[in-house]
């Protein structure tokens, strides 16, 4: 039978399961540095660095076993910003060739960037301190 967390009610995830949730935020956090030190955005280096994308994928590979824990949440936290970060990329892009877009997009690609650093650096937190992510 499965350890219940007593002030949420909920099922304890596995050990491993949230050492694995630890790896993917650090697979985000190295890609968010790369782009930090390198001429890189934080944003293109978290959206085309093979951390991150190792990250989402193994978010959608072992997400069924995250259900009904708090490390749910997490990977849905970790899912969308991703994806919402990407959907800002390409926006931004679609800017770009519009004259007056221009510095509207490199303001997206500033905003997206540290809007990434801001989600991955709170989940990690939140995840330290063994507390879900709010919806």
């Amino acid at each position: 039978m499965a350890d219940i967390d007593r002030q949420s009610g909920s099922p304890l995830p596995a050990d491993s399961l949230v050492t694995l949730t630890h790896v993917i935020y650090a697979l985000h956090a190295f890609t968010v540095v790369t782009g930090l030190l390198t001429p890189a955005l934080i944003v293109t280096a978290f959206l085309t660095g093979w951390p991150s994308i190792i990250a989402v994928i193994l978010n959608y590979l072992k997400r069924d076993e995250a259900r009904g824990t708090f490390l749910e949440s997490h990977f849905r936290w970790q899912i969308r910003t991703f994806w919402f970060a990407l959907l800002w990329v390409v926006i931004a892009w679609l800017l770009v060739f519009t004259l007056f877009g221009i510095p509207i997009a490199f303001s997206i690609f500033a905003i997206t960037g540290l809007w990434v650093l801001y989600r991955i650096t709170r989940g990690w937190l939140r995840l330290n301190d063994r507390e879900a992510m709010p919806l």
